[in-house]
């Protein structure tokens, strides 16, 4: 990973990120009327060039290729069905990437696009591909694009959002900071459109926020995100270690600068080793065990291994290997962890001691090191 230079910013965690991912919404980029804005794109483009020419390194996920779509089919608004929104992806791809490529090339910049769906970050071997194509794209000098498979995705289009596969991108390429531009300033503590509002500068507990009242994701114009789902997004990076700067587009060179523009999140917690990330914030549960109390102190305060004797309930058809949320009586999820065995084989081995059970079935139902702990233990 290319090293930054030594920073006296104001935030010197985002400044001295030798390795950025930056992700722009659709709104920044495109209009309603006239599909991609190339003004604005170029506006960004040179703006990361300059980063890169600072020897360091930046990963691009960019919204915009269903309303790059939009005008050259002679739609008039963001498709509601399906069909029309991956038609309208179909060729918004092409141009917004093209785009991006003759940009960058005026700075002697190759990029390369990188297509993802949720599958390709909920298999674990799919999120190792994915981090691999990152990585090497990254040593060959490219400068990788990355956006949803809008063309193939379905729960991706109907409410998916970029900023969520931004704090994973963050994760799969070990990045040291992520900055997620949109058209609003950053996170205030108010509507700033209906009365006064301060802008919050640093975000340090999620408790800073809890007299935030943040609108929800919905349709508006070209883009489908909100500022609950940057919270949302700047909350799993965060966890995971990294910094976050949520601001707008035209601040992109402050805010990659350290300068004291947006909001800040400052990370959380210790960056997770791949598979714990995967398995809390990426992975699919296929089903769940229920626990009983006991099992549920054993896992969640002395983080031991889950097995048959403390578990009294299955439900949903999952396969070994499989994730699987761990439920306590109360129908809270204390963990979720890759279970040993098929859902079929579990009827039999419910609430039994390991010594009792064939030799064949004496393992752990969910080993301590496939398990990471959610919920209140978060």
């Amino acid at each position: 990973m290319t090293g930054a230079p030594a920073t006296t910013a104001a935030r010197p965690e985002i400044a001295g990120a030798g390795r950025v991912v930056v992700k722009v919404g659709s709104s920044s980029l495109t209009t309603l009327a006239g599909g991609l804005d190339a003004d604005r794109l170029t506006a960004l483009v040179d703006v990361l060039a300059a980063v890169r020419a600072a020897g360091r390194e930046v990963v691009l996920v960019s919204s915009g290729a269903i309303a790059a779509g939009l005008a050259p089919l002679g739609l008039d608004g963001r498709p509601r069905d399906l069909a029309t929104a991956q038609a309208a992806a179909s060729v918004g791809q092409l141009r917004l990437v093209q785009t991006y490529a003759d940009a960058f090339g005026r700075h002697g910049l190759t990029v390369g696009q990188v297509l993802l769906t949720a599958d390709d970050v909920t298999r674990r071997s799919h999120y190792r591909n994915a981090r691999q194509t990152v990585d090497r794209l990254l040593a060959l000098g490219a400068l990788p694009i990355v956006n949803e498979n809008d063309t193939v995705a379905t729960e991706e289009i109907r409410f998916g959002d970029n900023d969520r596969l931004a704090a994973l991108v963050a994760h799969v390429s070990r990045a040291e900071a992520l900055v997620l531009l949109s058209d609003v300033d950053g996170v205030y503590d108010g509507d700033p459109r209906t009365g006064p509002a301060q802008l919050v500068d640093t975000v340090r507990d999620p408790a800073d926020l809890a007299a935030v009242t943040l609108g929800s994701a919905s349709r508006n114009g070209v883009g489908t995100g909100g500022m609950a789902t940057k919270v949302e997004a700047a909350f799993i990076a965060a966890h995971a270690g990294v910094p976050v700067v949520v601001t707008s587009t035209s601040q992109a060179a402050g805010a990659l600068a350290g300068d004291r523009v947006g909001t800040l999140f400052a990370p959380m917690g210790k960056r997770p080793s791949a598979r714990q990330f995967w398995l809390r914030y990426a992975s699919r549960p296929r089903g769940r065990l229920i626990l009983d109390a006991g099992a549920v102190t054993a896992v969640r305060e002395r983080h031991a291994s889950l097995l048959a004797a403390g578990i009294t309930g299955v439900a949903g058809e999952f396969l070994a290997d499989d994730p699987v949320e761990l439920v306590g009586p109360d129908g809270v999820v204390v963990a979720r962890g890759l279970v040993a065995y098929d859902a079929r084989d579990m009827p039999a081995l419910l609430g039994r001691k390991t010594g009792d059970l064939p030799p064949e079935h004496r393992r752990e139902v969910v080993h301590r090191d496939e398990m990471v702990l959610v919920g209140r233990s978060r």
